[in-house]
């Protein structure tokens, strides 16, 4: 049943404040007692809303791939050169791991094995489809450019995902490398390991 505006808002307020509860606490070192409070809810009112700690950790990280559909695909929907387009992939979601925001894209990362069952399933078959993006998209880069491929676009992509998706674990914003040297460097290392240029 699709939700209606207003529950879906009120999943993604319940989601931001959640994923800070995990965040801290880790998936397992909090309780649906631990979240309820920091929402604001009763315990059984948590429930209502998303049916259990599973459904919750599932909740956040679907709309952590919302986050991603919206603030790095949609932008760059109609940039038609392949190259361009994965340049402000790649700047994009830098900034989607680095940036100033509630903890939902590191619970994607950090907690990626917590799922079980049908939902990771749902949510897998997601990731698959910004990693065949990626793929597709890297391999028309690389014909564009000419030349015999260094490496193939699928271990291209989740080399990329890599250097990208670790970013949470050691960069710090108030460090001395800033959020756009860093999408810099990274553009740059990983076009010359594609294609033996900038």
């Amino acid at each position: 049943m699709a939700r209606t505006a207003e529950a879906k808002q009120n999943i993604r307020e319940i989601c931001r404040i959640a994923a800070r509860v995990f965040y801290a606490k880790s998936y397992d070192g909090a309780s649906m007692q631990d979240i309820a409070e920091a929402v604001g809810l009763t315990k059984a009112g948590l429930y209502h809303h998303v049916g259990s700690k599973d459904r919750l950790l599932f909740e956040i990280q679907n709309y952590g791939m919302d986050i991603l559909d919206e603030t790095v695909l949609a932008p760059i929907k109609d940039v038609a050169d392949p190259r361009e387009k994965l340049r402000q992939t790649i700047i994009g979601h830098i900034d989607l791991i680095v940036r100033a925001r509630d903890q939902e894209i590191t619970v994607i990362l950090h907690e990626n094995r917590s799922l079980s069952g049908p939902l990771r399933k749902k949510l897998n078959a997601r990731k698959r489809g910004y990693i065949e993006y990626l793929v597709e998209l890297i391999g028309r880069v690389q014909e564009q450019s000419a030349k015999p491929p260094q490496v193939s676009p699928r271990i291209a992509a989740f080399a990329l995902l890599g250097m990208i998706n670790w970013l949470y674990q050691w960069y710090n914003t108030a460090g001395p490398i800033k959020q756009n040297d860093i999408a810099q460097y990274y553009t740059d290392f990983f076009f010359r390991g594609l294609l033996g240029t900038i």
